[in-house]
Parts: structure tokens; sequence; C-alpha cells
């Protein structure tokens, strides 16, 4: 059995985007280095589905159905909040850099 790789937010976000703005697969994969297709497509599905929470949680620690990640305090659950908002700005910020080349390479 191979190893777990682990994929950081601002790489399952990026990776969201350029699929929702139409970039194919291959193109996604190979430009953000990942592994393996499904991985892809499970990501997708939480997306859709939305169960962001899920995108967060490491490899081997997904939650039962409708439940995020337990915090000790709500000011650590908005801290959380406020986390997950700013790397959303930052994967559109670098989705837009990344549609920006992509469409001066194929125009």
């Amino acid at each position: 059995m191979g190893t777990r790789v682990s994929y950081p937010i601002e790489i399952k976000m990026k990776a969201i985007e350029m699929r929702l703005a139409g970039v194919p697969v291959k193109e996604v994969l190979e430009q953000l280095n990942i592994k393996n297709h499904t991985q892809l497509k499970v990501w997708m599905k939480w997306y859709r589905e939305g169960e962001h929470q899920r995108l967060q949680q490491p490899v081997g620690k997904q939650y039962s159905f409708g439940k995020g990640p337990e915090y000790d305090t709500e000011e650590a659950r908005l801290q959380a909040e406020i986390r997950f908002l700013k790397q959303q700005i930052e994967v559109l910020k670098k989705y837009k850099e990344l549609e920006r080349k992509w469409l001066d390479r194929h125009s």
C-alpha cells in the first residue's frame, strides 16, 4: 500500500477553483502536482455538497457526516473560520493569476 499524501487547503481550493473554471483535470493535476485524479473528484464532491470543513482535515482524520473539528472555545472556532476565509481569498488571488496565464497561453 502506498503512502498517503496530505495536500494543504490552498492546493485543494486552487484545484477546485480551476475545475470550476473549466480547466481540464489533467492540467490541474500537472500544474498542482496532484498524484491521483480520484482525490480531485472527492474534493469536488465535498465542495458541491457544502462539506468545506472536510477540506481542512488531515488524511485519515475525517469526521462523521455533518460534523467538523472540535474547538475548545467559540473564539478558537472563529479564529479557525477567519483562517479558512483568508486562505480562500489567497487561493482566489492565485487562481486569478493562473487563469490569466492560462488564457494568455491559449489565446
